[in-house]
């Protein structure tokens, strides 16, 4: 499924629900704060080295959640006519230049810690 399809899907599971009056980019944020902090909660308190190998049901819980994510942004994204995988590559060009791989290969500093754009 493209981000266009899944755009519409979901513009389509609204309408039919008439969720639309709840869908404010103020609200769609907040969900999406909710959605990525329960990620953060099916990782809370576990050993850093357990959190590579998830059980079958969390694993299952991890979808499910990046799922969330994934309708919250999207949803959010349309809201102002924004590319989701446009921005991110975007984002990702910006990053390349405030992170060249000569000053921080192997370190996880901040790009103000090392002098970067």
């Amino acid at each position: 499924m493209t981000i266009a399809q899944l755009t519409e899907a979901l513009n389509e599971f609204s309408m039919e629900r008439d969720w639309g009056q709840f869908h404010s980019p103020k609200n769609l944020a907040m969900a999406l704060s909710v959605e990525a902090a329960e990620i953060v909660e099916l990782f809370q308190w576990i050993k850093e080295e357990d959190s590579y190998c998830l059980s079958t049901e969390k694993l299952a819980d991890l979808k499910d959640e990046i799922g969330d994510v994934m309708i919250y942004l999207t949803n959010l994204a349309h809201k102002f006519g924004i590319d989701p995988l446009e921005a991110a590559s975007q984002k990702l060009q910006k990053n390349k230049q405030k992170y060249p791989a000569a000053l921080v290969k192997g370190k996880s500093a901040k790009y103000t810690e090392y002098g970067g754009i």
